[in-house]
């Protein structure tokens, strides 16, 4: 099956410039706590390659702080030589993320025709555990502005998704009018618990009602390194053990969490997004919901829960496949080719080397139809797309 630019990928992401805070932040909050780059210094490259051999001998990728504190968690150094050294491999494709001009040209070489935009460091201020609400708060708002300035050289094809900010459960209601307001189809946040509150939490009851009054999309998208608590981060600090954790066990945490916390019953037109976690965990986390958690004590979940998980997932979700991930036809059993979506996660380098053009070699389980579906008319039922 050829590509065509019918094709909607439904993970994206922007690089931000550093510019854009001092220009969309609020001047006081830009100098109590702004977002900045720290870089390496010739000492301390000479010392490291007297310590590392040819191997440290490179320039280490700038850190971005966020006022004193890194912006990412268990960045080491061991971590920073490798990322140096893939970050050459993905140097174009980083710089097309960074103005809608290049992105939409990045899109066209690969027959991207609509892409959601997600932020890249964005996300890390704005849920950092540093962080105050008000800062927090205004780092979502600048990059909503800025995110909006970006896409309005073709919001056909350019489509916003907006930052929330959750360490104020009250703020949460003006955000989503604010983001609905600029014209966007989604909000995204983060699958962990922040500020001491999961998703389930009774204080967000209100940001799921103006997401359902609004038909915005909530889209969860976790990352590796955030300072806050992540999966994996109370027993790991290295990079692979890190990266294996933060996206899928917290995504599969995030749907047990509104589950238990009866968001799904209580807001029945709610459609959720989880992305880049892949889709086949599925057959396992929701069979195991159904048939052992839910039926084994039925008096303490038949008020917020009642129905099978699975049907809610069928009902609220949707979920990005992994080109070439096992057990899609598991997956398409347990809740339908339909709720399947495919995000690039373009430019950041560990999904560069997954190529939508070899998607029909490396899903054979997949239909021709079903493929095209999964490509051009699921995301339209999940972010409320029109043609």
């Amino acid at each position: 099956m050829k590509p065509t630019l019918a094709i909607i990928d439904c993970d994206r992401h922007v690089m931000e410039p550093l510019a854009l805070w001092q220009h969309y932040l609020p001047s006081d909050i830009y100098q109590q706590m702004p977002l900045y780059l720290t870089y390496d210094s010739d000492e301390a490259r000479s010392e490291r390659a007297a310590r590392l051999g040819s191997y440290g001998d490179i320039a280490l990728p700038p850190q971005a702080m966020l006022g004193d504190y890194p912006i990412l968690q268990n960045w080491s150094e061991q971590t920073q030589v490798a990322s140096a050294h893939i970050n050459q491999d993905s140097q174009k494709q980083r710089n097309d993320a960074s103005t809608p001009q290049s992105q939409l040209a990045s899109m066209d070489e690969t027959d991207i025709g609509q892409a959601l935009l997600f932020p890249t460091f964005a996300a890390y201020a704005v849920n950092h555990a540093k962080a105050p609400a008000t800062v927090s708060l205004a780092y979502a708002t600048a990059y909503n502005h800025w995110l909006k300035d970006y896409i309005a050289v073709n919001p056909e094809r350019l489509l916003g998704v907006g930052l929330i900010s959750r360490h104020e459960p009250n703020t949460l209601r003006a955000q989503v009018e604010q983001i609905a307001a600029l014209g966007f189809k989604a909000v995204t946040i983060r699958p962990e618990v922040i500020c001491g509150r999961s998703l389930g939490d009774a204080d967000y009851d209100d940001f799921w009602q103006a997401c359902e009054q609004y038909n915005l999309t909530v889209v969860f998208h976790g990352g590796t390194h955030l300072e806050a608590a992540s999966v994996g981060s109370d027993r790991f600090t290295t990079r692979f053990a890190l990266h294996a954790c933060a996206h899928p066990m917290e995504i599969q945490l995030a749907f047990v969490s509104l589950l238990d916390g009866g968001v799904l019953e209580r807001h029945p037109a709610l459609r959720l997004a989880f992305l880049e976690a892949g889709s086949a965990w599925i057959p396992h986390w929701l069979w195991r919901l159904d048939n052992i958690c839910y039926p084994e004590f039925p008096s303490l979940v038949k008020d917020h829960i009642t129905m099978l998980p699975s049907a809610y997932f069928k009902k609220h979700c949707w979920v990005t496949l992994e080109i070439g991930e096992p057990c899609l036809d598991a997956v398409v059993a347990m809740i339908g080719h339909e709720k399947l979506l495919y995000g690039s996660d373009f430019p950041h380098p560990d999904h560069l080397h997954f190529d939508v053009a070899q998607i029909a070699a490396s899903c054979p389980e997949l239909s021709e139809q079903q493929l095209s579906d999964i490509l051009t008319v699921n995301p339209k039922h999940c972010f409320g797309l029109t043609d």
